[in-house]
């Protein structure tokens, strides 16, 4: 074990830090956090117009116009995340440069527009065109995020080389600031409309949305949302907790946009009254990480209910609270489980078994999928097992989830109430002799 721990320290540790640090996927991991409450509002009136009531479902296909004017809120929140998220990188990407963020975002913004194909319609017989809004939502995320930190990285290194429009002394700072603008914003407009052309003349793709979504989004998405690649990550955003780090933040950096592109399909099925597709998207986590990163719920019920060490015991009461809100930081470096050898098997163990019951329940039809409901991540169980799921058995679900976690950890929480409590028992046997010394 001690070998495992200095391998985890000098090797794993290090490069876990530079990819969490690391200024390109801290912008990504920053972009898609901003996208989040837009998708929980989304979420709110996606519920409101397919709550699962036949009687509530029967009034509304009774009266379309109510179930339409209940989707506005989504389709102008859930269905914008491209827009959102493309913007948050620019900006964020800047910010990290000490650029102007503001101007660097809605340089981002107009570049994604410059890529982004219209579609050619008729209205009272005058064909017009119009932006694709499809790619607005989460089918343009992919190109939002790339076209993004191609636009920054334009943007500030011609800021940073000072070829910019200085405006005289007198000129309001504000009005000087924006044209300072306008030759780095210029360029990176122009670089992305050449990629365009090229694309468009030179290739049968037809678009940059189709190039990445072929080239790049589609393979990862096979890789990350397959069953042997979700248990890869699950493993691997507990690995980096076992020495301290925090192994969501990392992993969403580079996953998450992947899962929000999927969660954001579903949701666009399941409004239009469609079968959804996707097992593993963004709320999939929160159906197996029952009280927190490693489903650890079952533990601190265990240290509550079941300690004979009164330190065990104290400190579960201290993480139930927050437990039920699927937040185990008390925990993770309280009991610990952080630098814990003893207890990073459950740990590690526990998500492979939650995902492989997980998938293959959905897999197989016998739970509901995602339906595209992303709740807030401290949604208590069962609660954000209905609301996801829209069903039941999401319920269900998290129960046998729970009693699986609580299983496996059991054991090992037995060998740590022991230890504990033999420490307690030696430490007041010791307390007791000094008694007896001090009176005679």
């Amino acid at each position: 074990m001690d070998k495992i721990t200095k391998f985890l320290e000098e090797k794993v540790m290090p490069v876990a830090g530079k990819i969490a640090s690391q200024r390109h996927l801290s912008a990504l991991r920053d972009a898609m956090v901003l996208t989040i409450p837009f998708i929980i509002i989304g979420s709110v009136f996606l519920i409101l117009a397919n709550l699962p009531i036949p009687a509530y479902i029967d009034y509304l296909t009774a009266h379309p116009k109510i179930k339409t004017a209940l989707l506005y809120p989504f389709n102008g929140t859930f269905n914008l995340v491209a827009l959102i998220a493309t913007f948050g990188v620019g900006y964020r990407l800047a910010e990290s440069y000490k650029v102007d963020p503001l101007a660097s975002g809605a340089v981002a913004l107009c570049s994604y527009f410059v890529v982004t194909p219209s579609t050619i319609f008729t209205v009272d017989k005058m064909v017009t065109t119009a932006m694709n809004v499809n790619y607005f939502s989460s089918q343009g995320l992919f190109v939002g995020l790339l076209i993004a930190i191609l636009s920054t990285e334009i943007y500030r290194r011609i800021v940073q080389k000072d070829i910019v429009i200085k405006m005289p002394e007198g000129v309001p700072p504000t009005v000087a600031k924006s044209f300072t603008t306008v030759i780095p914003g210029f360029i990176a407009i122009i670089t992305v409309w050449i990629i365009r052309l090229l694309v468009e003349n030179l290739t049968t793709f037809g678009s940059v949305h189709n190039i990445v979504g072929k080239l790049l989004q589609q393979p990862l998405t096979n890789i990350g949302t397959s069953l042997v690649g979700t248990i890869i990550v699950f493993f691997l955003i507990n690995l980096l907790w076992t020495i301290g780090l925090h192994g969501s933040v990392i992993a969403n950096s580079v996953i998450l946009p992947i899962w929000l592109q999927l969660t954001s399909e579903n949701a666009t099925a399941f409004a239009a009254g469609q079968p959804v597709d996707h097992i593993v998207t963004a709320e999939f986590r929160y159906l197996i990480f029952i009280g927190g990163s490693g489903a650890t719920l079952g533990l601190v019920l265990a240290m509550v209910f079941l300690s004979k060490s009164k330190q065990m015991k104290q400190l579960g009461r201290l993480a139930i609270g927050p437990g039920l809100f699927n937040i185990n930081e008390p925990l993770l470096f309280g009991l610990p489980i952080v630098f814990n050898p003893t207890m990073w098997i459950p740990f590690l163990i526990t998500p492979i078994v939650t995902v492989l019951i997980t998938y293959l329940s959905m897999d197989y039809g016998l739970v509901a999928k995602p339906i595209g409901v992303l709740p807030p991540g401290t949604t208590p169980t069962l609660i954000n097992g209905y609301l996801m799921t829209g069903s039941v058995s999401g319920v269900i679900l998290q129960l046998v989830l729970f009693v699986t976690s609580f299983v496996i950890y059991f054991p090992f929480f037995k060998i740590m109430d022991n230890q504990k409590y033999k420490e307690e028992q030696t430490t007041l046997t010791n307390q007791d002799e000094s008694k007896i010394l001090k009176v005679n």
